[in-house]
């Protein structure tokens, strides 16, 4: 089937699209940084399904790791076929506290990370199949939200630089966007906070992190003609006003 490099792998998200692309016969390249424990044990369920999995670990807010990263994957698969870029910082703090290295290690890990990623693994990319690129964005990339003004500036960038690639990098490398609404609650997100969420998605339940993974399945295999998109999966929240 080929080879898929996930940023993020070891939870959530991350290693929901880990376990569709080992289900559906991609070998994996997986990168985790705080939960590289967690990455063992999916690399061990992976393994079990007879998919060759290799394991990597890097802080994507530091330019150096970024740049070894990306030469020891580029390195150890000289074709990719699915790049995944879903590790990403996320934090509220008021305007007024936002510091310098507070905002460069937010724009660091959400922007700079998949741009120099995507650059050392573009030779990978272009032996690969239909290859493909999927950026993990949100509602917040394209809409302001209060308290989060460095978060929803980097997701801005990786909205652009989505679109930006998709261009660049055409024909033979397709760069999408997935845009997830309540798929996987912040762990500090109250009942009461997850209620008045869920009371702005007009489908009125939350999804899942299995319709990320679906969603990215879907990019992989099925929609050749697709590049430069970004895809709201979020029950029809960005519909609205």
């Amino acid at each position: 089937m080929g080879t898929a490099f996930i940023t993020g792998a070891g939870v959530r998200v991350g290693s929901a699209v880990a376990r569709a692309l080992g289900r559906a016969g991609y070998d994996l390249a997986l990168h985790a940084n705080r939960s590289a424990g967690s990455l063992e044990s999916l690399a061990d369920e992976l393994r079990a399904l007879g998919r060759d999995v290799t394991l990597y670990s890097a802080d994507l807010s530091d330019p150096e790791a970024v740049d070894a990263l990306g030469a020891k994957v580029a390195g150890a698969h000289p074709a990719l076929d699915v790049v995944v870029h879903n590790a990403g910082l996320y934090e509220r703090v008021d305007f007024a506290a936002i510091t310098r290295a507070r905002y460069r290690k937010m724009l660091g890990v959400n922007v700079d990370a998949p741009f120099f990623l995507t650059q050392a693994l573009l030779p990978s990319l272009r032996a690969g199949k239909d290859p493909v690129v999927v950026h993990l964005t949100d509602i917040g990339g394209e809409r302001a939200v209060n308290h989060y003004a460095h978060y929803s500036v980097s997701k801005a960038g990786l909205v652009m630089l989505t679109r930006a690639l998709a261009v660049e990098l055409a024909p033979h490398v397709r760069v999408n966007a997935i845009s997830p609404g309540v798929v996987a609650f912040p762990e500090h997100f109250d009942e009461a906070a997850r209620q008045a969420e869920l009371q702005r998605v007009p489908m009125g339940r939350e999804g899942s992190v299995e319709d990320v993974a679906r969603t990215v399945l879907f990019l992989a295999r099925e929609a050749p003609y697709l590049t430069g998109q970004i895809i709201a999966l979020d029950g029809g929240r960005s519909a609205q006003l």
